[in-house]
């Protein structure tokens, strides 16, 4: 997503729905490197706490349906990188400072929203290689002191094995096709796309075909994921009102680029059916994810802050009622996601970070 703060199922056949995932088999007791000092007061849903990654800019790390691994974006200098690259980490048994996550990547571009699909040998991510092989560029510092993100037009979604060889391009229309995620139940995809003219959810059959538009209201629609069930949607997105407000989200769009300061969560039925706005807080509600349990999601905010910082995150109800801060203290902490037995979390923050911007992924052992 946006973001800048086994016998594989091959692709085109039909893949029976995978076993639930469930991390069952790792018992707590048996990871490795856990760092309680690493919690902060307040934060009684961990009980305990591993960092994963230390150094450069970590996020977006998603389970694979096994739930033993990780595949995450980083941008690290100390792996030679320039901007974001996909990678896959075992958080159980090490940490990406004594091993070296396996890179995914290896075309070259910009790489962002990577995801397991069933069976766990392949991973899809966006990607703007086909563009060119080197970075594309970031947005300078506007005159207007507007904070935007960039839409790369020149991103598509791709499948590759584990071992980086590209199998399939899922996606192929002029624009920006990115921030997919794949159902649990392994059927379908969810992406954002601007192949209409605007940043609308889509989803598709895991072999790119089966395209349907699921939201059609003007304004950004973004990070989606599918309910535990697979029946429903969750996401966020902006909804430009006033004129003054619809007049700058089209002239920053037509620059490839979006305001993010200005969002709330949503959910709907997997075909974009009974949507409903679930939060109401004001400033950036983002990066939210489904509870095990299919009743509670979890998400980054910064609603109470009057500078725009930190983010923390915070935990709602799927029908927009019982708001419970979850993480505390003065840091970034978002892209929430938890395995699906509810066991662990694993998120981004730069706490204890040392003062730098750096951007870390830690993993904790929740408790309800």
């Amino acid at each position: 997503m946006l973001r800048h703060w086994i016998v594989p199922c091959l692709l085109g056949v039909a893949c029976s729905v995978p076993k639930p995932i469930t991390t069952a088999s790792i018992s707590p007791d048996s990871v490795i490197g856990w760092d309680s000092t690493l919690i902060l007061p307040g934060e009684r849903h961990f009980k305990r706490i591993k960092q994963l990654t230390f150094g450069g800019d970590n996020a977006e790390a998603y389970w694979s349906f096994g739930g033993t691994r990780l595949v995450f974006q980083s941008t690290n200098p100390a792996w030679d990188e320039e901007c974001d690259q996909i990678h896959v980490l075992d958080p159980f048994k090490g940490d990406a400072r004594s091993t070296e996550p396996e890179q995914i990547s290896l075309q070259g571009g910009r790489t962002t929203c990577s995801y397991f699909l069933p069976g766990d040998s392949l991973i899809l991510f966006a990607s703007t290689h086909e563009h060119a092989a080197t970075c594309p560029a970031v947005p300078e510092r506007r005159a207007d002191g507007k904070y935007v993100w960039p839409i790369y037009e020149s991103f598509d979604i791709h499948v590759s094995d584990r071992r980086g060889n590209l199998r399939r391009k899922l996606t192929d229309q002029p624009g920006y096709d990115a921030e997919a995620t794949v159902s649990p139940t392994g059927d379908r995809i969810v992406f954002t796309s601007t192949r209409d003219g605007d940043l609308d959810l889509y989803t598709m059959k895991t072999d790119g075909s089966d395209v349907r538009r699921v939201t059609h209201e003007l304004g950004y629609d973004g990070g989606a994921f599918f309910s535990p069930d697979g029946k429903r949607l969750l996401w966020r997105a902006s909804r430009p009102r006033t004129e003054e407000e619809v007049a700058e989200y089209k002239a920053l769009l037509k620059e490839g680029l979006v305001k993010p300061t200005s969002m709330e969560l949503y959910v709907a039925n997997a075909d974009g059916s009974n949507a409903q706005r679930i939060t109401d807080l004001g400033q950036a509600n983002w990066a939210p994810y489904w509870h095990p349990d299919g009743q509670r999601i979890i998400f980054a905010s910064n609603h109470k802050s009057k500078r725009g910082f930190p983010f923390t995150l915070f935990m709602i109800r799927a029908d927009g009622t019982g708001l419970e801060q979850i993480s505390q203290g003065e840091a970034f902490d978002a892209f929430p996601v938890f395995s699906a037995d509810g066991r662990y979390l694993v998120f981004s923050s730069n706490r204890f970070n040392g003062g730098t911007r750096e951007t870390n992924l830690f993993l904790a052992e929740w408790v309800d």
